[in-house]
């Protein structure tokens, strides 16, 4: 293996230090290769699950089983999450942490099949390949597990079952619960069509409800004696649009139309929104609701209903970690790169043709550290809540073809594909060897927590969730 003079400069350790670090490495590797049929199997089952926010039961047991079957003790339903959980083995310092998520899409059902053909018509799906990420994670864990229990490394590693990642971001009602609060370094994940180190950040989202309440009448004999909430809606949304030209470029905002009514002869008295904010900072999130929460206000004021804004839930932006990020980017290089056979590639070749994109295959090769990342790319994840009370490492791994588009039914049919579990099997493998490195190294994890300090530079995370409990289905 070739060391870089970097990881040197960070693991300030002799010789034959070094040498137990990577039979450590490879004997976590050795793990997942033992494991890798159990673990295929269950992301496999959890494809077919396909369970959504907080409905993840069966797909939260099967790991949660499998944890205690691997010696973990695990705490379920934690966080008032009937579907996170825990698993946590060994005692002291240093603690690490690792977080799967196993969350579907709703309305995405697909067949692993390289044209479009639904499962269950209608019904979710995986298409940002958390059955992938769940497997993977624990399988991870599971390797450095047997290794602290073989007294080759000390401290304890915890698991995190972390359901809700694309509605309601169950990992920050974890966060609010304090259940990071004794990790010293967290670990995560996602499946990708490229191998990377991630140094972007993500960008910081709020989820808003908001409600008007106006006053019924005959829509056809008497609607002078009614005040129509629709009309409020409308008008927020509106306004919002012509927002557009009016806010950084970095700015998302969609919404959808919640509550409007149920007849047309009916001046509806009740109406809601649903909106989504997103900017590079939680900074830039919180100006966006103070204009939005004018609207609400013009908006009732103009209708003579009453608004209701209610900031339900969101997620900041992600504290990278260039010391992790390295880390990771040399366990890539002695890993290698990643290899498909041609029934793969072809496989590969149709989804792509299939989406209309160029047929360029897998992308193997874990690409360049990025030192300069710039803006973040559209998108939010809870994993950022995580990475502003604990330094967060976070990688991501080839597990559909190149250019194929997310959140859609090409990543499902990758999903429960051989090139999707080779993924899976590489990204745990990956976070293993980081993790040996994490226990050995009191060095590195020391400037992984400086540049965290130093990011942070003191500035306090609140969460933008509302009091109270998760709203749970049904809710």
């Amino acid at each position: 293996m070739t060391i870089r003079p970097f990881l040197l400069a960070l693991m300030v350790v002799p010789v034959l230090g070094m040498a137990e670090v990577e039979t450590q490495k490879t004997e976590a590797v050795e793990s997942i290769d033992r494991q890798a049929g159990q673990l295929i199997e269950m992301s496999d089952q959890i494809w077919a699950f396909a369970e959504t926010a907080l409905r993840e039961y069966r797909s939260a047991e099967l790991l949660a089983a499998y944890a205690e079957a691997q010696g973990f003790e695990v705490t379920r339903g934690v966080a008032g999450l009937p579907t996170a959980f825990t698993a946590r083995f060994g005692s002291g310092r240093p603690v690490i942490g690792i977080m799967g998520e196993y969350d579907a899409l709703p309305g995405i059902s697909q067949r692993a099949s390289p044209v479009k053909a639904p499962l269950e018509e209608g019904a979710a799906g995986h298409g940002c390949g958390h059955n992938l990420f769940g497997a993977a994670s624990l399988g991870a864990a599971v390797a450095i597990k047997e290794l602290i229990e073989a007294d080759e490394l000390k401290g304890t590693i915890v698991f995190f079952g972390t359901p809700a990642e694309e509605s309601v971001g169950g990992k920050v009602y974890m966060v609010r619960e304090g259940l990071f609060d004794d990790i010293d370094i967290a670990l995560a994940w996602h499946p990708s069509n490229e191998i990377r180190a991630d140094t972007a950040s993500s960008q910081a989202i709020a989820e808003l409800r908001i409600n008007f309440k106006g006053r019924a009448a005959h829509a056809a004999y008497d609607p002078w004696n009614g005040r129509s909430a629709l009309d409020a809606v409308e008008l927020t949304t509106f306004a919002i649009n012509q927002m557009r030209e009016h806010v950084k470029p970095s700015v998302r905002m969609h919404y959808t139309i919640t509550g409007g009514g149920d007849v047309p002869n009916v001046l509806p008295e009740h109406a809601s929104l649903w909106l989504w904010l997103r900017d590079t900072s939680h900074d830039g999130v919180n100006e966006l609701i103070g204009r939005v929460r004018k609207v609400v206000e013009g908006a009732a004021i103009a209708t003579e209903t009453s608004g209701e804004l209610i900031v339900a839930s969101g997620s900041y932006e992600m504290l990278s970690n260039m010391e992790g990020a390295r880390l990771i980017q040399n366990n890539f290089e002695w890993l290698g790169p990643m290899q498909f056979d041609q029934a793969e590639i072809e496989f590969a070749h149709q989804l792509q043709e299939a989406t209309g994109k160029e047929q360029t295959g897998m992308k193997s090769t874990a690409e360049p550290l990025n030192e300069n990342p710039g803006e973040p790319e559209g998108g939010s994840t809870d994993v950022a809540d995580v990475s502003w009370v604990v330094p967060t490492l976070h990688l991501s791994v080839t597990t559909a073809p190149a250019e194929t588009p997310w959140h859609a039914w090409p990543v499902v049919a990758a999903g429960g594909m051989s090139f999707g579990h080779k993924g899976m099997l590489y990204a745990a493998k990956t976070m293993a060897a980081t993790m040996v490195d994490l226990y050995f190294d009191a060095a590195a994890r020391a400037a992984i927590r400086q540049e965290w300090l130093e990011d942070r530079d003191d500035r306090a995370y609140e969460s933008f969730l509302a009091d109270g409990p998760p709203p749970l289905p049904g809710e």
